[in-house]
């Protein structure tokens, strides 16, 4: 597994926004998009691309495009909805998949409770979307979900992550194509299972608590 920490100083300013609890949702959302579109950025440097001819007004001459078949973005609902349209913006051709995941603040264990999706993935790229790498499970059972339905290539992209949950994911993606996209690894969980410093509940700051 690979795993890649966007170190920039324009995604180290987003995430000091994001992280005050005075920012009010509709900031949230927005710097969630823009934030999105830069780390989209690093997650698809090696997107599949083929060779195509073109003409230009001063000449023909061959570039590239984005290869069939066109990658899949699954957002990890509720809170990965918030990232889809900074991806979108990055790669427009690409067909979007969903998938529901709670987590049981219990047990910290994810349940899927709703999925759309093709039944087969095979030779797809996939990015997975999820703001908030905690314990890793919900992430490690949606790249599950995708490499049981013949996904070969997978690529997840979080804001956060907390090394607990980071190394749950490398531990059960050993020799899998897997990486992981960060903004930043914080320094822990806290007994909730959730990331310290943090930035809260991502879906309840996107969306509020209803």
């Amino acid at each position: 597994m690979r795993v890649h920490v966007a170190d920039h100083p324009l995604i180290t300013h987003k995430l000091t926004v994001l992280r005050d609890e005075t920012t009010p949702s509709p900031v949230f959302r927005a710097l969630v998009g823009e934030l999105m579109t830069l780390l989209a950025y690093e997650g698809t440097r090696d997107v599949r691309v083929e060779p195509v001819d073109i003409v230009t007004p001063v000449a023909p001459t061959t570039g590239v495009r984005i290869a069939d078949p066109k990658p899949l973005i699954v957002p990890i609902l509720r809170a990965g909805l918030g990232m889809l349209e900074g991806m979108t913006t990055m790669i427009p051709s690409a067909e979007v998949g969903f998938l529901g995941m709670a987590r049981n603040e219990e047990t910290l264990e994810p349940t899927t409770y709703a999925e759309r999706l093709p039944d087969d993935l095979s030779g797809r790229q996939c990015f997975v979307l999820d703001p908030m790498l905690a314990t890793g499970g919900s992430l490690i059972a949606a790249i599950e979900f995708l490499l049981q339905r013949g996904a070969t290539d997978v690529t997840a992209i979080c804001i956060l992550a907390a090394p607990e949950g980071l190394q749950a994911v490398e531990q059960a993606m050993t020799g899998r194509n897997v990486s992981v996209v960060l903004g930043a690894v914080d320094d822990h969980l806290n007994e909730h299972g959730y990331i310290v410093p943090g930035l809260g509940d991502a879906g309840d700051r996107l969306y509020g608590t209803v």
